[in-house]
């Protein structure tokens, strides 16, 4: 038998939707994400995940950051966290998304969170603490590459890391060198997550991705989604795709990697790469969707 594309393997693992399911069934979604000066991260965040199919998604920020995006995200609720001065979280926050943890499938952290003490702390709480998987992005990596310790510390749930090139050599420190060459880029995937023991996402020309002894290059995605945001986009829908429960963990990261890099694609062949934008990412997302399921059947 002939082996399938990269595109047919993925496909196949797209889960049906019941008739009978109700929104319970696909996930409950947290995301902790925005500062005042980066709300655009938060809603980006939220909407990719409301396009890939989640059935619930809790948006937890600060007033500033719900002020701004509540009326954009209606598919959302809100869970209002105390904020620092600046519009970044308080060391507060951490407290009150941890009473509530319980009641999500899966989590974001770190899209537009900004920096300072604030946002560390609540890092240094919410990595080990959540107990459901956790995809980990932006800032939330600037603040683990601050303070490394936090990678050591004993945690409840998966964890997905999301660095680009320049988090992923923070990350790494001098241990390994990251160049563009895809070795380069394997091997640097790879060292990352044999330290965390968490499943890595390196962002870019042919994402990589590697979780123990499991890996997986994209094939889609084209030069336009090098703008700001797109990350975010892609946070969203791996935390969607991480809750649903009939999905392998490991397959829905590849899942959500090649649906993002399509969506990409479909942008591009509509728009061009330089006239895209981050937000068309939202439109061509539900066409990646159609486009992967009819290609499983």
């Amino acid at each position: 038998m002939a082996a399938r594309s990269p595109r047919a393997r993925v496909a196949l693992r797209m889960p049906e939707r019941p008739r009978a399911a109700h929104k319970g069934d696909f996930g409950r979604i947290l995301i902790v994400a925005g500062s005042a000066s980066m709300p655009g991260a938060a809603a980006l965040c939220a909407l990719a995940a409301l396009r890939s199919g989640a059935g619930l998604v809790t948006l937890a920020a600060g007033a500033k950051v719900l002020d701004r995006v509540a009326g954009r995200v209606l598919g959302a609720t809100f869970l209002e966290l105390p904020s620092m001065p600046d519009g970044t979280l308080a060391e507060a926050a951490a407290e009150r998304v941890l009473a509530r943890a319980e009641e999500f499938d899966a989590a974001a952290l770190g899209p537009g969170l900004g920096r300072g003490r604030g946002p560390l702390a609540v890092v240094e709480r919410l990595f080990p603490e959540l107990p459901c998987p956790t995809v980990v992005d932006a800032d939330a990596l600037n603040e683990l590459a601050e303070a490394p310790r936090i990678l050591e510390m004993p945690r409840r749930g998966r964890r997905i890391l999301t660095p680009h090139p320049g988090e992923m050599t923070r990350l790494l420190g001098a241990r390994v060198a990251l160049g563009n060459e895809p070795v380069a880029r394997e091997r640097a995937c790879a060292a990352l997550a044999s330290q965390t023991k968490t499943c890595v996402v390196l962002k870019g020309a042919g994402t990589v991705i590697r979780e123990g002894e499991r890996a997986f290059t994209a094939t889609t995605g084209n030069p336009g989604l090098a703008k700001g945001g797109t990350g975010d986009v892609l946070t969203g829908i791996l935390a969607a795709l991480a809750a649903r429960k009939e999905l392998d963990a490991f397959d829905a990261v590849c899942l959500g990697v090649h649906a993002h890099g399509l969506a990409g694609d479909l942008a591009a062949a509509e728009l061009g790469e330089d006239g895209m934008m981050t937000e068309d990412l939202l439109f061509f997302l539900p066409h990646a969707w159609r486009t992967l399921a009819e290609t499983s059947h």
